[in-house]
């Protein structure tokens, strides 16, 4: 097992986003034939690929990303293993009650929630994840958790493509980001940590002042 673990989906164009987002472009911008260095013209949203929302993200009143401490955004982990559920299904507390019933978990604790799904993706079967129920999400505040990653597109519901009439309103978010939590989604290869005893997982978005949220490089590191 290696130190270091990237679990970060490449950035590049034609990504999957979540329905509605700006779609990813990635292009040269300058080059060393023409202009003597390579430089790359970035055009994506805030919520591209690996990435982290803040509570603003679902809420005007809630704190923006560069008002969070630093410590929600690296720390002790846990994984919650939640692999093999069919599509949409609910994720509910007795589904997280092991990882919850670990010794290893404390307040503070980042948890990883291994659904599996990031097999899918850049399918549309992406879009059919599992998804955190509001009484799992408030069972995991009331554990002290502060920070949730997901290998999937959300830890809510998302909506088939041209379903006009879906309004989910994100429940689990606003328990989730209305406790002041991070939610980091978008994560792969959860399967490399699921077994690991004990790890650090490090989840550092850009510094966009003011924003909803940004990509980041999630890298797990056994300890």
């Amino acid at each position: 097992m290696p130190a270091w673990i990237d679990l970060s989906v490449p950035v590049v164009t034609g990504m999957p986003v979540y329905p509605g987002d700006p779609a990813v472009e990635v292009s040269p911008a300058l080059t060393t034939a023409r202009d003597g260095v390579n430089v790359l013209d970035l055009h994506l949203g805030s919520q591209s690929g690996t990435h982290v929302d803040a509570p603003y993200h679902v809420d005007d009143s809630w704190p923006r990303l560069d008002a969070l401490p630093l410590e929600r955004f690296a720390g002790h982990a846990v994984v919650a293993d939640v692999r093999g559920l069919p599509a949409r299904a609910p994720i509910t507390p007795a589904l997280l009650t092991p990882a919850l019933n670990q010794l290893r978990l404390r307040p503070g604790s980042l948890l990883l929630l291994a659904t599996g799904w990031s097999a899918h993706w850049g399918t549309d079967h992406y879009l059919a994840h599992p998804w955190v129920t509001p009484e799992a999400a408030e069972t995991l505040v009331d554990a002290g958790v502060r920070t949730v990653a997901v290998d999937a597109l959300s830890v809510d519901p998302t909506p088939e493509p041209g379903d006009a009439t879906a309004d989910f309103g994100l429940p689990a978010h606003r328990v989730l980001c209305g406790a002041g939590g991070v939610i980091a989604e978008n994560l792969t290869g959860l399967e490399q940590v699921v077994d690991l005893p004990d790890m650090e997982l490090f989840l550092f978005p850009l510094r966009l002042p003011g924003a909803d949220g940004a990509p980041v490089r999630a890298v797990a590191r056994a300890v």
